[in-house]
């Protein structure tokens, strides 16, 4: 495991391994948290994300290898958003995870998202004049804006040259996820939700919908999750 900044709290299992999105950091899950109770999380910036370092190159899997070691073999739920819910499925033969809930995870991409998502990855940071700027932009990429007011401290770096969002954006270039065979392969339940009105993921047969909510439905109202993340799955 790289050395991950890695949020935590509770005490009563199981443990609950919240990942987030591309693009953003594991303070998007302080509402979910609150909602806990007295139950144990644990929520790392993903490597590339926040106050965790890059990875020398991004595949989902090995962004899974790098949190692998959070997983707790007493017990484990894993909660994943969109990216992070991919990369939780990736997770789900480690010992002790109970189940993979995904939230927001896009199933089908074409080639011309692929393709689109591959240019950004090329693409150098952008720079800002002022930290409120670089700010914006990490709240407008991690699909936040308008629902937290305010960048984490960790969201973005000061450089001789400007002001930048910490987030690697080599890690548009993951491919596609396979989300299908990765669910079919789970040895443990997998439990896929949306926001009803989630523009970037279609509805489909066996994807759960939470009334109401858009993508970042963990964000809008986090105690819609609580009745997809606790057992029965």
């Amino acid at each position: 495991m790289t050395d991950l900044r890695v949020l935590s709290g509770g005490e009563s299992p199981p443990t609950y391994l919240l990942l987030h999105g591309l693009g953003a950091t594991a303070d998007v899950w302080s509402g979910l948290a609150a909602v806990l109770g007295d139950a144990s999380w644990v929520a790392p910036d993903l490597p590339g994300h926040g106050g965790s370092p890059p990875l020398p190159s991004y595949s989902f899997a090995e962004v899974a290898a790098a949190v692998a070691g959070l997983v707790d073999p007493r017990g484990t739920v894993i909660v994943g958003h969109s990216f992070g819910g991919v990369v939780g499925l990736h997770l789900a033969t480690c010992p002790g995870v109970l189940a993979v809930v995904g939230l927001g995870v896009k199933t089908a991409w074409t080639d011309e998202e692929l393709a689109r998502a591959a240019a950004l990855a090329e693409r150098p940071a952008p720079l800002y004049a002022t930290r409120g700027e670089a700010a914006q932009r990490h709240l407008r990429v991690a699909g936040v804006e308008g629902l937290m007011f305010e960048a984490p401290e960790a969201a973005v770096v000061e450089t001789d040259a400007g002001w930048r969002p910490a987030f690697d954006q080599r890690a548009f270039g993951v491919g596609e996820p396979g989300v299908a065979a990765l669910v079919a392969a789970s040895p443990v339940p997998v439990v896929l939700a949306r926001g009803e009105h989630d523009r970037m993921v279609p509805a489909s047969s066996g994807v759960r919908a939470l009334p109401g909510l858009g993508h970042n439905a963990h964000v809008e109202d986090p105690a819609s999750l609580l009745n997809l993340i606790k057992p029965p799955f």
